[in-house]
Order: C-alpha cells, then structure tokens, then sequence
C-alpha cells in the first residue's frame, strides 16, 4: 500500500512553531527542491499565512502564490480554506466565497481542504460547488474532536455527507494532537466503510501521540498524511516526514518521497530554524511535549498565539489559567472544535475571563455572533444562560447565516476604488481592510522610492 505525504512546512508547520512569519525570501531558494521530492502535495496557502503577509511581512498574498506556482510545477499546491470565513473570521456572502476560490483557482492553487469549524456541512457547500466548477480538488474536512455528543457514527455519518456532496477526498484534521492510534484506527477504519473516497488525516505533535496515531491510521487504510520536514517538525507541528516515511518504509509501506531531497530540503531549513530561534520568534514552549493538550485540547496554531498574545500583555504567567479555563468556555458554548477561528473565539474568551477576574463580564464580538448563530450549528447544547445575556429575547439564526447576506463584492470593489489594482486586491480588502490597506500604502511607497534606470551603450 502506498501513503501519501502532504508537506506543511510552508503552511501549517510556520503557522504552528512561528505565528506564520515565514517570509518568501527564506524559502524561494527550495521551491523546486520541493517539487522533486515527490510529495502527494504541498500545503502552501490558506490559514493564517494571508493575515500574515499583509498584517506583518509587507507581501502580496497574491504574488507570494503566483511566485510559488512558478517554481512548482509538478506537484499540486494545497490551500486550508474556512468555508464561509475563507481566511478571516467572520462569515461573507456567497458571491465573495465564490470570486475567492475562481481568483485562488487561477492563480495557482490545485487542492482546497475546506472545512467547517462546527462541521455544519451547509457552510462549505458553496465552497465546494466552486471549487469542482473550476475544476480543482475538493477536499472536505471533518474536525475532529472530544466531547460527550461527538461519536464514531457521527463521524461515519459525517463523511457520508462529505462524499454525497461530491468531495473529492476527506481529510479527518485532529488540529490539537489529541488523537489516540486506537481511535485514529477505529476513525479511519469506519470512514473507509462508509465512503469510497480518499481519506486523508492531519494531525499535530503537540502530546507526542502524532507519530502512532498516524502509523494506526495507515493501518486502517489511511491514504495520506500530513507531516513537517524535520527543522520544523514536532512539538505544535506536524510529525517530521523523513521520521514518517522511514518508519512506514519498515512496516512494508510505499511512498515517492525522494531521502536525498528530504535531507537537502531540511538541511535549508537549518539555518531558517536557528534564525527564528535566535530572534525569539520561535518559543522553545511550542517545541516541546505538551500531554495539557489532552485535556485542553488547545491547536498548535491556537497556542503559539496564546503564548505571544500573553507575553503582548505581559500576563505570561497567566498562561496555565487560560488554558484551563479553555474546556470551561469550549463546554458553555456547545463543545464546538477548537479550529480556526472558533479556537481563536474561544482562547480570546478565556483570556478575557481570567484577566478580568470575572467570567464573561466582557464578551467578545466574534462570541456573541456565534450565539447568535451566525456561525453555525453547535454540536451539542449551548449555555442558555449565556444565549440570553447576549441574545436577550431574541431568536437565535438557525438557516445557513450567508443566506441573510447581501452580495458584497462589487460594492466593496467601489469602495476601495482605484487603490485596488486587481479582483485580488480587492478579495483581500474584503478579508482584512485595514492591513490591506496598510499594505497598499507600503506598495505604493516601495514603487515610489523605487528608480529605474537603462544602460546604454555610448558610441564612439
């Protein structure tokens, strides 16, 4: 049988070890070393790395994407996408959705895992719909998680539903790490019962399980599995792939990974790695084994942002408080999976209740939308006290919230005006307008200072 490996050193992994501050520059140079490693894909875009470049890297998201698929040209580029969030954290109406996943699709992009953080399928219809329209792979995600209401025929239902909306694999993504190998087996064993698609698993190695819970899941029958080159590979991230790949290379399992590219691959990132912890940008908390994560269940991405947002604060030392009162807050809201952005929801809540000294006496925005419905249906039963401080007597959303959205596109397209020079730029006005704009005025003043000059040859 042959496994398939989904490279995330240049997404999920720098997401999860560094916040997503990776430039462009420190890994143009392995772009085609890339390419020939024989990796089934490699997940390059989606999540936070947008935010990123445009909130702290000065980059065009855009260009950062073209610039890739320039230099990979064989093996297909995956995006993380957040179904009706796209990259941001709030819910846009379809036309947005869909012009996303066109300009995303032409730009360079050839896999979108799409997920639901409330695994309220409704949401990623039309991301789907869009995506099998321009004729790129739909993958769809089931968010697993830990809870009295989520169960191993839930999950089975799950994928059904995945696989009847016309998805064309399914990835079961375990953002914390807290994945067992008996139930990764059981998991991955009842999916390919149920669905005749691929089936992928994403996981992290946050409480050391990562490496047997994918080794269990291969041997259910998993199809691919996503792991980091070794540099920056383990603790928040993913399992390291050369670990992966000479493991399951043992056990009799096959793969198209090149070693003699994989070591070149990680020797490059040797000096990136030392940099990043040279500068303090890279925690060695993160690196580490971190079993908290069974009980909290708090993603990689999750807590390296926690750890940054606390120090911003200078209320590191709050940091097991939080995380304990994360199960508090994930439990009164209907035990939701800590995915982005209900992760991000749930984290900026908890720390809001312990620096406050006072549960809930300031709620967040992006909370009180979620009890309001905005964001979905919750697994399991949401506090109703909590439902009536904010909603009062209100009635809580129970349709698919985009269809109360009005098209927002081509109104947002006149508003930015002339400072938007492409559909793109406007896209990513639409997902994050002030960091948009801020680098707007950075592209302006960069090609304003910039002088062009010719050579000319003088005769004699």
């Amino acid at each position: 049988m042959k496994v398939n490996f989904t490279e995330t050193v240049l997404r999920d992994a720098n997401q999860s070890l560094i916040a997503t501050r990776l430039p462009f520059s420190d890994f143009e140079g392995i772009l085609e070393t890339l390419d020939n490693a024989g990796y089934y894909s490699l997940e390059c875009w989606g999540g936070a790395t947008f935010d990123s470049c445009l909130r702290y890297l000065n980059e065009d998201p855009w260009e950062r994407l073209r610039k890739i698929k320039a230099k990979v040209k064989k093996t297909p580029l995956q995006m993380l996408i957040r179904d009706q969030n796209i990259l941001g954290y709030k819910h846009y109406p379809d036309d947005v959705v869909r012009m996303f996943i066109r300009k995303s699709a032409e730009n360079g992009m050839d896999i979108f895992r799409i997920f639901d953080a409330l695994n309220d399928f409704r949401n990623i219809q039309v991301a789907v719909d869009e995506t099998l329209k321009c004729g790129k792979h739909a993958q769809g995600c089931i968010c697993y998680t830990t809870s009295p209401v989520h169960t191993l025929d839930k999950y089975a239902l799950m994928g059904k539903e995945l696989e009847d909306m016309g998805v064309k694999s399914i990835c079961v993504k375990d953002m914390a790490g807290i994945m067992g190998p008996t139930e990764a087996y059981d998991l991955i064993k009842a999916l390919k019962s149920s669905v005749t698609i691929p089936v992928f698993l994403h996981t992290h190695a946050t409480t050391g399980l990562g490496p047997m819970t994918y080794m269990k899941a291969v041997e259910a029958g998993c199809d691919g599995i996503d792991t980091a080159i070794s540099n920056f590979s383990g603790g928040t991230a993913q399992p390291a792939t050369e670990t992966m790949k000479y493991a399951l290379e043992q056990l009799g399992y096959t793969n198209t990974l090149d070693s003699a590219k994989l070591k070149e691959i990680n020797d490059f990132f040797a000096p990136v790695k030392k940099e990043f912890l040279d500068s303090g940008a890279l925690d060695p908390y993160v690196l580490g084994t971190n079993t908290d994560a069974l009980v909290y269940q708090v993603p990689g991405g999750m807590l390296s942002n926690l750890v940054a947002q606390l120090k911003a604060q200078n209320a590191f030392d709050k940091l097991d408080a939080v995380l304990s009162e994360v199960p508090n807050v994930r439990k009164d809201l209907g035990y939701p999976p800590l995915v982005t952005p209900i992760s991000q929801m749930v984290g900026v809540q908890a720390t809001a209740n312990v620096l406050a000294g006072e549960r809930y006496k300031n709620i967040s925005k992006e909370v009180k939308a979620y009890l309001r419905g905005e964001y979905g249906m919750a697994p399991g039963e949401v506090d109703s006290d909590l439902v009536k401080k904010v909603v009062g007597d209100d009635s809580v959303i129970t349709c698919r919230f985009a269809d109360t959205l009005e098209p927002a596109f081509e109104k947002a397209k006149a508003e930015i005006g002339a400072r938007a020079r492409s559909d793109e730029d406007v896209l990513s006005y639409i997902a994050f307008p002030t960091y948009a704009e801020k680098y707007f005025d950075y592209r302006d003043e960069k090609e304003s200072n910039t002088v062009h000059y010719t050579i000319v040859k003088k005769e004699d």
